[in-house]
C-alpha cells in the first residue's frame, strides 16, 4: 500500500489583510469562503471516510486574536481530523489596518535562532488554541531550509512536509533534490515531500487541487500505485475552493476536490489516507520518480485553467 497524506494548509490570508477588509471578513474569506471552506471540506471528507491533515497557521492571532484559530482547530478536531503546525512569519510585524506594508518575509529568510524563536511561539499559540502538541510542520509558502529542519528536530518534531521540488530552490530551500518525492530521513527528521509531477520535461508541478486537473491527479495516483511509491502527499488550502477574493465558489476547483475525494475513496485499499499522528510505517529513501509529462494531459489542464480564470474567478 502507498499511504496518502491529504493536507490542507489553513490560515488567514495575507491578501485579505492587505486589502484592508474588516476583521470578520478576513476570517470568513480565509476559513469559510463562499461556503466551500473548512466546514464544507470537513463534511466532504467525512462523507468519503477520508483522513486529512490540517496544517494550521496560528500566527495571525497576533493581529486578529486567538478566537478564530480556536474555532477552526475545534472544528477540525471535532470532525476527527488532525491539526499540525503551519507558519507564515509575516504576521509578527503586522497590525490591524496596516494593509501589510513592509512585513512580508519568508520563514527561511530568518536566521537559525530567529527560526527557533518563531517555531516556539507558533507552537505555543497552536496549543493554546486547543491543538495537541504538533509533531509535523509545513512552512508557509514551503519556505524552509536546513536550519528549519534542525530547529524542528530540537523541538521534538518527527515530520516536516515543506520540501516542494516545484518551488526549489526558491522558495523551498531544503537541501534535497527537486525530484525527491519519497519520504527520507534528513538531519534527524522524516521529510515527507509534496508530491510533484512533470508538467513538461524538466518542469515540476505540485500535486495541489488548484494546480492539477482531475485527469492529472488520477494519473499521478495510478502512477504511485503501479510504481509502488512510498507515499503520496497532496496539498490544498482552506480558501482554495473559492475564487481569489473569497466571494464565490470556484466551480472548477470544487469539482476537482470532489473528484479527488471519490478517487481516494475508491482506491482506499491501496492508497489509504492517514494522519501524521498515526505514525504510519513509511519506506524511507526510495528513488520514487514523479509522473512524466504528457502533452495531452497538460493541454487539457491549461484549457481548464483558462476557464477557471475567466469564469470561475469572477467576483460574485
Amino acid at each position: 500500500m502507498t499511504p496518502v497524506f491529504l493536507t490542507v494548509d489553513t490560515e488567514l490570508m495575507w491578501r485579505h489583510h492587505a486589502a484592508g477588509l474588516d476583521a470578520s471578513e478576513v476570517v470568513r474569506r480565509s476559513l469559510d469562503p463562499a461556503d466551500v471552506g473548512i466546514a464544507w471540506q470537513l463534511q466532504r471528507l467525512a462523507a468519503h471516510s477520508l483522513k486529512a491533515c490540517f496544517f494550521v497557521d496560528p500566527m495571525s492571532a497576533l493581529v486578529y486574536g486567538l478566537d478564530p484559530i480556536k474555532r477552526v482547530v475545534g472544528a477540525i478536531l471535532d470532525a476527527g481530523q488532525e491539526v499540525q503546525l503551519h507558519l507564515h512569519p509575516s504576521w509578527t510585524g503586522a497590525a490591524l489596518g496596516d494593509r501589510g506594508e513592509g512585513h512580508v518575509r519568508e520563514f527561511n529568510q530568518y536566521d537559525a535562532s530567529e527560526q527557533r524563536a518563531l517555531l516556539a511561539g507558533a507552537t505555543e499559540l497552536l496549543v493554546a488554541a486547543g491543538a495537541p502538541h504538533p509533531i509535523a510542520f509545513r512552512a508557509g509558502s514551503y519556505a524552509a531550509n536546513d536550519d528549519t529542519i534542525d530547529a524542528l528536530n530540537a523541538f521534538g518534531f518527527t515530520y516536516d512536509s515543506s520540501h516542494n521540488g516545484a518551488d526549489h530552490p526558491h522558495v523551498s530551500a531544503i537541501g534535497l533534490a527537486p525530484g525527491q518525492i519519497a519520504p527520507i530521513a534528513h538531519r534527524g527528521l522524516i521529510e515527507v515531500p509534496v508530491t510533484v509531477i512533470e508538467d513538461r520535461i524538466g518542469k515540476l508541478r505540485q500535486f495541489q487541487v488548484c494546480a492539477l486537473s482531475t485527469g492529472e491527479m488520477e494519473a499521478a495516483l495510478v502512477h504511485a500505485i503501479v510504481e509502488n511509491h512510498a507515499v503520496v502527499t497532496i496539498v490544498s488550502h482552506s480558501f482554495e475552493l473559492a475564487n481569489r477574493i473569497g466571494t464565490r465558489a470556484n466551480a472548477v476547483h470544487v469539482r476537482r476536490f470532489e473528484a479527488l475525494c471519490a478517487l481516494l475513496q475508491a482506491a482506499r485499499g491501496v492508497l489509504p489516507t492517514c494522519h501524521f499522528a498515526d505514525r504510519p510505517r513509511l519506506a524511507l529513501g526510495r528513488c520514487d520518480v514523479p509522473l512524466g509529462p504528457n502533452l495531452l494531459r497538460t493541454s487539457l489542464r491549461r484549457a481548464e485553467q483558462l476557464w477557471s480564470n475567466w469564469v470561475s474567478e469572477r467576483a460574485a
